[in-house]
């Protein structure tokens, strides 16, 4: 089964999943990191069922939600109803649907781990932004899990922060810190042999 199809499946229990994963306590960190403003424009790339995009409606801001499961995004319509400050759109992890300069905020909430060139997806996100935006990502430190691999579909399994700093500023960003999100991801793999917990960092820069 292959990454979509595996979150295409997944898409109804994964409000449910996300739960025993990590708290809400990741969304509050992310939101407060880019001190998000109401009227404000933000993309939410990666946006599963819609975990980020609460918190940004709950502040009366405008969000476009990319996902690459187009299952993913029917949850979240469900979710959220006819609500008019909601836009919603498949795309690839790579090629954001979106002019130049044109988002005040861009957060990537698990996304990172999931995409085949992290480098690419940051400036990708860091494209859209415009001039005084902020990027904010959540993901996941560097670990060993390798069934998070085989059984989430990661491509990654973490990353370095130091890495993720040097990203930001390649693609031009200003202001970037890289810090811990006072939060662990834990999950259990599907035989119960083995358990993961790891630390979650979030990542801010800005246009």
């Amino acid at each position: 089964m292959g990454e979509k199809a595996y979150f295409d499946r997944i898409a109804p229990q994964w409000d449910q999943m996300r739960e025993s994963f990590f708290s809400e306590r990741v969304r509050d960190v992310a939101l407060a990191a880019a001190d998000v403003c109401p009227g404000k424009l933000a993309v939410d790339v990666g946006a599963g069922s819609g975990f980020i995009t609460e918190g940004l409606l709950q502040r009366r801001v405008q969000v476009i939600a990319l996902d690459q499961s187009p299952t993913m995004l029917q949850v979240m319509r469900r979710k959220f109803g006819a609500h008019d400050t909601v836009t919603y759109q498949v795309c690839d992890a790579t090629v954001l649907p979106l002019a130049n300069h044109v988002a005040d905020y861009v957060f990537a909430n698990m996304y990172l781990h999931h995409v085949e060139s992290p480098p690419e997806a940051i400036g990708e996100m860091a494209r859209v932004l415009k001039p005084g935006g902020k990027l904010v990502i959540t993901d996941l430190d560097e670990h060993e899990f390798e069934f998070l691999r085989l059984e989430q579909h990661d491509r990654w399994l973490g990353f370095k922060r130091e890495d993720v700093r040097r990203w930001l500023v390649e693609a031009g960003l200003q202001e970037v810190r890289v810090t811990c999100a006072g939060e662990e991801c834990c999950a259990d793999s599907h035989s119960g042999c083995e358990s993961a917990r790891v630390s979650i960092f979030v990542a801010l820069g800005e246009k």
